[in-house]
């Protein structure tokens, strides 16, 4: 395990970044039929701070939230460990396929094998597809969460043999939420990626890493897997905070960082596309998510007017409170739902909803018989 480690204020604020989000179903999805009389069997998560539920409450690492003010709005106001005021993007969406209400860590000691077999997350808050990323926060790589998806796929055989267990494997969903701590708090924070690799040269090298793993979640039997892109990475109010000449005055977007995303997502598309095309004769359904699109227009295009607050979180000051600065000490605005953010790097559950009903069709797309 690795030690805890001490690191400057803004560092530490802008360290727990994961923004790529996945697939958000709202309120009235959890009444609604499975739709299309989808056979979906389970939901399994890979990824970072967007669609870990509390995977970090049992690693030895800062970067947690189980404690309020997160989860104010959560059922029965319980900080689980989910980095928002109320449901993941991961709970509505295994809700709106009809799995279940909410996607358990898979760390959690106290699953059911029951519970375990309509699917868990193995995501980790801090994480990222460059292996350095892991490292400097002490979270859950890539690779180990795709090994405890291995350890996972034994525990279900043994209870109910590995006939059964290949067909539940066989007809899930995999989400893959993963890469903006790789540039918001890798690259362009530290000096020792960029001391080797140019911008675009880095934008590849994440992308391999990437494409290892789904190459071996394909190998484990992965068939239905959907990637989100990164979000407009200049837009998070800890960036924000972290690289304006004014942070108080001037909280506009800043542009290096969102154009960095905007360019590895192009790349990603391009990469996703290749994939389904080689592999669609063996029955792969491989979807891109855009998150980038939708948030932005909640930022600066016509959905802005949706909300009061789009440049700074509910929590605290919502310039740099995130993880263990946002704690039960905070000052809280009385209504999330006014907020794109909750605190100074993820979005609230209003959020969340709203980037689902923009890529509901690429959700239905993957889940559809």
């Amino acid at each position: 395990m690795e030690p805890y480690h001490t690191y400057s204020l803004p560092f530490l604020s802008v360290l727990s970044l994961f923004m790529p989000l996945f697939f958000i179903a709202n309120a009235e999805a959890l009444i609604l039929p499975r739709p299309f009389n989808n056979k979906i069997t389970a939901g399994y998560v890979f990824g970072d701070s967007t669609v870990d539920p509390g995977n970090n409450n049992y690693v030895l690492t800062l970067f947690r939230s189980n404690f309020p003010p997160y989860g104010m709005d959560f059922r029965g106001q319980t900080p689980t460990g989910r980095f928002t005021n109320g449901k993941l993007s991961t709970d509505l969406v295994v809700s709106y396929i009809g799995i279940k209400e909410y996607l358990p860590p898979y760390l959690d000691p106290n699953l059911s094998i029951e519970e375990m077999m309509s699917g868990v997350s193995f995501a980790s808050a801090g994480t990222g597809l460059d292996p350095l990323t892991a490292q400097i926060s002490s979270v859950i790589s890539l690779p180990r969460q795709l090994g405890y998806f291995k350890e996972y796929k034994k525990r279900v055989e043994s209870a109910i043999g590995k006939k059964r267990m290949e067909a539940i494997i066989k007809e899930a969903v995999y989400l893959v939420s993963c890469g903006t701590n790789d540039f918001v708090v890798n690259y362009f924070t530290l000096p020792m990626r960029r001391n080797n690799y140019t911008a675009s040269a880095y934008q590849q090298f994440v992308l391999q890493n990437l494409k290892q793993v789904l190459q071996d979640l394909w190998d484990e039997g992965a068939r239905r897997i959907a990637v989100t892109g990164l979000p407009p990475m200049g837009c998070l109010p800890a960036v924000i905070t972290l690289n304006s000449e004014s942070a108080i005055l001037e909280r506009g977007c800043i542009e290096k960082f969102s154009r960095a995303g905007m360019e590895y997502n192009q790349m990603l598309q391009n990469e996703l596309n290749s994939m389904q095309g080689r592999l669609v004769h063996l029955g792969a359904k491989i979807t891109y998510i855009d998150i980038f699109t939708p948030l932005i227009d909640m930022i600066q295009g016509l959905g802005k007017h949706d909300f009061d607050e789009v440049s700074h979180g509910c929590c605290g000051s919502g310039f740099l409170e995130a993880g263990f600065l946002c704690n039960p000490k905070s000052f809280v605005c009385s209504d999330a739902s006014k907020y794109v953010f909750f605190d100074s790097i993820h979005p609230t559950e209003k959020t969340y909803t709203k980037l689902f009903m923009a890529s509901r069709p690429a959700v239905d797309l993957m889940i559809r018989n």
